[in-house]
């Protein structure tokens, strides 16, 4: 681990010695400031029982810079987008030095319990979770059936 920060050091040991529930987090065994993540989807969600892939990738200014983070699993939601971006505060304009990786994770969870239509990146999801809101769960129902399996 060679030209890492001490905090990325750390901030890895805490996340294999401590996980968050719900969420894993391995770094790759070639780089390791690439992460592979599984999240559950949290209970009482349209996202529950499924297991969603995504990469985190901690840029050479971490943590100046916010990780970057996508979902590889498809997923039906109104914050995230077709190529699995994700429009959550804290992975841009609410980036701190003082959050975590861990921290992260968890945001990410708790956007899959709370989608927020009225901040969307991915519009046509959004309009349907507005205009029809039960259709629009039981497509992301349907989506994680389908995908995160």
């Amino acid at each position: 681990m060679s030209g890492l920060s001490r905090r990325i050091i750390k901030e890895t040991q805490r996340l294999l010695e401590d996980p968050v529930p719900g969420i894993s987090a391995i770094p790759d065994e070639n780089n390791a400031r690439y992460f592979r993540v599984l999240v559950s989807g949290p209970r009482d969600s349209p996202f529950e029982g499924g297991v969603f892939r995504l990469e985190l990738f901690l840029p050479e200014d971490y943590p100046m810079k916010a990780p970057n983070v996508r979902f590889l699993t498809k997923i039906y939601h109104p914050n995230i987008d077709r190529l699995g971006r994700i429009c959550l505060d804290v992975l841009k304009d609410k980036w701190s030095p003082a959050l975590q990786i861990r921290t992260i994770l968890l945001s990410i969870q708790a956007l899959l319990s709370a989608p927020n239509p009225d901040d969307p990146l991915a519009n046509d999801v959004a309009e349907l979770w507005k205009e029809d809101e039960v259709a629009a769960i039981q497509n992301a129902r349907d989506w994680t059936l389908k995908y995160a399996n």
